[in-house]
């Protein structure tokens, strides 16, 4: 069984996902609204709803005959948790490179 940090990545995978989870930011949706910008059935929109929904990045209730669905960010949260860790490791590594590069250019000034 794959891990949560997996499952959010791999929900991530796919634009059409991305998309609906950009939608889903600016409030909550019916399958037909999110539907709508897309050349996808709703069969197949419902598919990705579902990828989203098991992966813990959207949940879906029930209101009178709608189904509005609702961003759960929790999940995006640990995966921007995950990714920081390592933007941190290329910050330090990028000042590293900036201060070789200025030590190389001054050395180089200085022959000049």
């Amino acid at each position: 069984m794959p891990d949560r940090l997996s499952e959010t990545f791999s929900a991530l995978a796919d634009p059409t996902r991305r998309a609906i989870l950009a939608r889903l930011s600016q409030g909550e949706a019916t399958v037909m609204q999110l539907s709508e910008p897309f050349t996808l059935t709703q069969p197949a929109i419902s598919k990705h709803l579902k990828v989203l929904e098991k992966a813990g990045l959207i949940t879906r209730s029930r209101t009178a005959q709608w189904r509005p669905c609702r961003l759960e960010p929790g999940r995006l949260r640990e995966a921007f948790d995950w990714v920081q860790h390592y933007r941190c490791f290329w910050d330090d590594s990028f000042d590293r490179l900036d201060d070789y590069l200025a030590e190389l250019q001054a050395k180089e000034d200085k022959h000049d």
